[in-house]
């Protein structure tokens, strides 16, 4: 099962192994034999990637074990654990790991490419956060890589993508802290222009306790509504003005914010991410929203070819922005926006308008965009010409 219900390759057969050893006996098995192999973590990969055609997966899905030493505030965890799992594993001690916005997503794959998140501010990406890995190579080896031990894999491994092997587990880095100030603020789309200038100004003021993704979908009437979505990991006493300011962006026709646990944050967008509707996807990263790249995006929105059709903007800035860019294999450390063009239709309906809208509005951001794109979010044919 997948997220993208577009995708429509299957596999041959499916391995589900409880361990390393095998692993390690699956990989031996697919290289003697020629197999194409693949690995499922969360399932989310929009481009099937999880699913080699007629091959041969690995599913991890039984290996999600986790445990957390409160101490040194490390987690270590299998291969097939979930956001979810990490973070109700971390909570309990009042620490938090660095993850992505959904509780559902693998933590493996979401950490080898990036790993953009409510906590990118205050403790950088997933990857930023990584300290070891054990991982299988294609000839069926074991290895264990860290910052000391097989460095040049590390380094590759915190970035590069899926691509290196199959992990079956990794030790991450916790933060401090027992709760967020967090959830959503709706403003009114006829305000898009001068809310996207004041959030590209007010964002880059922020602290690093600030991250602030936005998201455009649409409400309840079917119209468009920029959706913000707060995360304030510093003193709770402290959140009130940032939140205000935020408001004070446009008209507020949603306001919902409070304090919760971590765990409660990784809930918040799950209602838009539904599974086995049809997806596609591009990615762009913007520096800044000049006029060009506003108008852009306005005009993404007033094309959509479906109603599910979405825009997110994730906030890349604080501690992400300070990691050497030679230290890990990602390729951008400096402050920026990476944005998700999102196409989505329900199942029996033609895809092509909304995959063609996807393509357009692509095109239409790279006029504005910085180089590369989001290596999670770039498909199988879409390296850049």
């Amino acid at each position: 099962r997948l997220w993208n219900g577009a995708v429509e390759h299957r596999p041959a057969v499916v391995a589900q192994p409880t361990s390393q050893s095998e692993v390690q006996t699956v990989l031996r098995y697919a290289r003697a034999n020629g197999v194409a192999v693949s690995v499922r973590g969360g399932g989310h990969d929009w481009a099937g990637r999880a699913l080699a055609p007629n091959g041969l997966v690995i599913d991890m899905s039984l290996m999600r074990q986790v445990s957390v030493d409160a101490e040194s505030g490390v987690a270590t965890l299998a291969g097939g654990a979930l956001a979810a799992d990490l973070v109700a594993a971390a909570e309990p001690h009042g620490l938090a790991p660095a993850t992505g916005i959904i509780g559902d997503t693998g933590v493996v794959g979401l950490t080898l490419g990036g790993g953009y998140g409510p906590l990118t501010g205050l403790a950088g990406l997933a990857l930023d956060n990584l300290l070891e890995v054990q991982i299988v190579l294609e000839d069926g080896r074991a290895v264990t890589t860290n910052a000391e031990v097989e460095p040049e894999l590390f380094w590759a491994l915190r970035g590069g993508g899926g691509n290196f092997g199959v992990v079956t587990g990794m030790r991450v880095r916790l933060h401090r802290l027992s709760q967020v100030t967090a959830g959503v603020i709706g403003l009114a789309w006829d305000d898009a222009a001068e809310v996207l200038r004041k959030y590209d100004a007010l964002m880059s003021t922020a602290p690093d306790e600030l991250t602030v993704p936005i998201s455009v979908a649409s409400g309840p009437g079917g119209g468009p509504v920029l959706l913000l979505w707060p995360t304030w990991s510093g003193p709770t006493e402290t959140s009130a003005d940032w939140m205000q300011r935020l408001i004070g962006l446009g008209t507020p026709v949603l306001t919902q914010i409070a304090p919760m646990p971590y765990s409660e944050v990784l809930q918040l967008v799950a209602p838009f991410i539904v599974w086995g509707r049809h997806h596609e996807m591009r990615t762009r990263n913007l520096r800044t929203f000049g006029s060009g790249a506003i108008d852009a995006l306005i005009r993404a929105i007033d094309t959509r070819t479906s109603e599910l059709s979405a825009i997110s903007i994730h906030h890349f800035h604080g501690a992400a922005t300070r990691v050497p860019i030679g230290q890990t294999a990602f390729g951008i450390r400096e402050p920026h926006f990476m944005v998700e063009i999102l196409a989505a239709w329900q199942p029996g309906e033609d895809g092509t308008p909304h995959r063609n809208w996807a393509d357009a509005v692509y095109t239409d951001l790279g006029r504005y965009a910085l180089d590369g794109g989001y290596p999670s979010l770039i498909g199988p044919a879409q390296a850049a010409q």
